[in-house]
């Protein structure tokens, strides 16, 4: 979560002081983020702002996954207006006032977190958090929330907002599973689940509801919608693996199990565990999918030495002596989600396993 970073700004003497606490709340919780401030109020821990805040704000927008303003709201919001694009691909954006009394979530509220950021950071700082859209306030919800728990891309997103609106003023939703789809049901709030064998049994049933959503893996044509219906298809979710020898069982379904919690990632949601083709015969890792109760797929190590991928954190020299490539959990994951794949979990190791997540289309 906020593997790109976020961004934390002052632009006053007192803001620096809240900036440096806020730092120190997301460091503990493992964000990577940097503070930033004007030169003239900088100190230990504070890179300095040697530009005018909209010229920083436009460098930045696309770069991080959150930015968290110390300043007057209307401030940065008329810093981030001219970069406005959707809440599907904006960044998280918050403001906190000077003194650190309040956590505004203002932008990209669900699908960026802004509001889960907010409620972390102000629990963190012991602020009040001010969360404002309609599905919260309600305790429902709303559409961008539902696929972003559960690992979902929207297909049609010009429904959001007429589906949300249903949501919001007390109408009855129906969220139908198409196929084989699964979902943990109990993180599912404000719909009426429903399962069908095919698409048509699908728009079926929605016709019984004021709106609702599909979870689909087939294609479904806009034209056959006949109520606000947002199409939603699972992503690909891998779980990579690396393991020195001698691991139990155990040991590796606790890594898996852990790393799905960094990043909240569901159990059920996960397609598949993979891993190098050396540890095909690894009686542990085939029990632990079995236990876990996922497929494994095992690749060469030359299609992992020809991988080549921006996410890929630096090579181990020592891995690479040992078995001639060098990184694997991370390698496989990647390849294995397949179409515009990208790490959700980078690395990391728990008693002698490493394990790696990445989701692709």
């Amino acid at each position: 979560m906020f593997d790109r970073g976020i961004a934390v700004i002052a632009i006053t003497r007192r803001g620096v002081e809240t900036v440096l606490r806020i730092k120190a709340v997301l460091e503990k919780l493992n964000f990577p983020c940097t503070a930033y401030a004007p030169e003239k109020y900088r100190q230990e821990g504070v890179v300095s702002l040697n530009k005018k805040l909209d010229e920083f704000v436009k460098e930045i927008y696309r770069k991080v996954d959150a930015i968290v303003a110390v300043m007057a709201s209307g401030i940065i919001i008329r810093a981030v207006a001219p970069y406005l694009e959707s809440k599907l691909v904006d960044p998280a954006v918050l403001c906190v006032d000077a003194p650190g009394r309040f956590v505004i979530s203002l932008l990209s509220g669900h699908y960026g977190r802004a509001n889960e950021l907010a409620r972390l950071i102000a629990e963190g700082i012991n602020a009040v958090p001010v969360i404002t859209t309609a599905s919260d306030v309600m305790g429902r919800q709303c559409i961008e929330e539902l696929a972003f728990t559960l690992r979902l891309s929207i297909v049609n997103p010009e429904t959001v907002v007429a589906v949300n609106s249903v949501l919001v003023n007390g109408g009855r939703l129906a969220l139908v599973l198409v196929g084989d789809v699964k979902i943990p049901e109990n993180r599912i709030s404000g719909y009426e689940i429903k399962k069908a064998d095919k698409i048509e049994k699908a728009l079926k049933i929605l016709r019984n509801f004021d709106a609702g959503a599909i979870i689909t893996k087939s294609k479904v044509s806009t034209e056959q919608l006949t109520k606000p219906t947002t199409i939603l298809r699972p992503k690909t979710v891998v779980v990579g693996l690396g393991a020195r020898e001698n691991i139990s069982e155990k040991e590796v379904t606790e890594a898996v199990k852990y790393a799905l919690a960094r990043v909240d990632v569901p159990l059920e949601r996960v397609d598949r565990l993979a891993t190098v083709s050396i540890k095909k015969d690894s009686q542990s890792i085939l029990s632990a999918a079995e236990k876990l109760g996922l497929p494994i797929t095992f690749l060469d190590i030359d299609v992992l030495r020809a991988f080549n991928h921006a996410d890929l954190s630096p090579d181990s020299p020592l891995v690479e002596q040992k078995i001639g490539v060098g990184g694997v959990c991370e390698r496989v994951a990647l390849i294995e989600a397949g179409t515009n794949a990208k790490l959700i979990l980078k690395k990391i190791k728990l008693n002698g396993v490493t394990v790696a997540i990445a989701e692709g289309e």
